[in-house]
């Protein structure tokens, strides 16, 4: 009887302890496949304001706040947008004084926690850039998809689509760069983003389906008057623009690329932010594992489309080693395998989807050159 009592004590042992693991599992997968739009991503890390005066803030020292460029600067109830970091300002052991450009809404006080974001811009085309836009609907397959388009003569049309932690405000960093060639943009937002549709199982597929979304957006700015179409994608919004290439009924009007620190392996951008959140090691397979049984993420459905054979278009890639959410490893790989169609642009010190914040001119030097045989 004590034999079968322990035996039967072990395995429920057992059990529990592998029922804990896979909620762990699920729990860890949460970082990818639940972050939030417009939140920052786990390996974003919190600041603390010290202090603010005129046209400076004082921030905790950290290789986040002494990066290079200019970067909103996201808190809860505020926004505001840093510049570089004041080599001529005083600086202690613990903090960095950057430009504070503006504050676009709310306050900045000391003990504020605050992150750096990507998204300069905040509001539309029109409050933030002067820019006038139409606030569209486009029909897509769980509903009505909202959309900025802002107009312009070409018959090459921009559309763009954001990632992991953005929503579509981050396209206005480029609009007025775009604008000034005359390109109509048509800035998309999709499925789980604010008055889009929910996915129908509440989460985030990493660009497997959501890339639906924007084949919409090419069957709607084709049916409106463009000739060709430059997907400009960040992050996942990167993933999706290459399925969209690849898949699209209507593929042979993609002219062109241009991705922003794409996520082109899946897994590799599931273990960071699991990791992010201090998930253990030995947790983050389980990870994995919860992430392909929640969303479907095996075989054909998991790759990402970036792989050398399936392009066919010009592709512009911007990224860099600091990125700690998406490899720059695998951008490294699909520009030296197609040479013939890929250009990598590196950017070092720019933390994922932000290579345009790192340095905005040299960012929109490279996309002149690439768009201009485009045109």
């Amino acid at each position: 009887m004590r034999t079968v009592t322990a035996t039967a004590a072990a395995v429920t042992m057992a059990l529990a302890a592998g029922a804990a693991s896979v909620a762990a599992g699920r729990l860890a997968s949460d970082a990818a496949l639940k972050a939030p739009p417009g939140r920052p991503l786990p390996t974003e890390p919190r600041l603390t304001v010290h202090g603010t005066a005129a046209g400076q803030i004082t921030l905790t020292r950290d290789l986040a706040s002494l990066r290079p460029g200019t970067y909103g600067l996201g808190g809860d109830g505020s926004h505001a947008v840093v510049g570089p970091v004041l080599a001529t300002a005083t600086h202690t052991a613990d903090t960095v004084v950057r430009r504070l450009e503006r504050v676009t809404h709310g306050t900045l006080a000391p003990g504020d926690r605050v992150w750096l974001t990507p998204n300069v811009y905040v509001g539309d085309p029109r409050s933030a850039l002067g820019l006038d836009h139409a606030d569209i609907d486009i029909p897509g397959e769980l509903g009505s998809l909202p959309a900025w388009f802002v107009p312009g003569t070409r018959t090459t049309w921009i559309i763009t689509v954001h990632g992991l932690g953005t929503t579509r405000e981050l396209a206005m960093n480029v609009m007025e760069f775009l604008t000034s060639r005359h390109f109509p943009i048509l800035a998309l937002g999709y499925r789980g983003d604010l008055g889009a549709p929910r996915s129908p199982d509440g989460l985030n597929h990493l660009g497997e389906t959501e890339w639906r979304d924007l084949d919409a957006a090419i069957r709607y700015a084709v049916r409106y008057g463009a000739g060709q179409v430059v997907l400009h994608g960040w992050s996942t919004g990167a993933t999706m623009a290459l399925r969209a290439a690849a898949h699209s009924g209507l593929r042979d009007r993609v002219s062109g690329l241009v991705l922003d620190s794409p996520v082109l392996n899946w897994e590799a951008t599931l273990r960071a932010l699991a990791a992010a959140r201090r998930t253990p090691g030995a947790l983050l397979p389980l990870a994995v594992r919860a992430a392909q049984g929640r969303t479907g993420l095996y075989g054909a459905h998991a790759a990402p489309d970036g792989t050398p054979g399936r392009l066919t278009v010009p592709t512009l890639i911007f990224h860099g080693p600091d990125d700690a959410v998406a490899p720059w490893i695998h951008s490294r790989r699909l520009a030296a395998a197609r040479p013939d169609l890929v250009a990598l642009q590196t950017v070092r010190r720019a933390p994922h989807g932000a290579m345009w914040n790192a340095d905005p001119k040299a960012y929109e030097e490279s996309l002149r050159r690439f768009l201009t045989p485009l045109m």
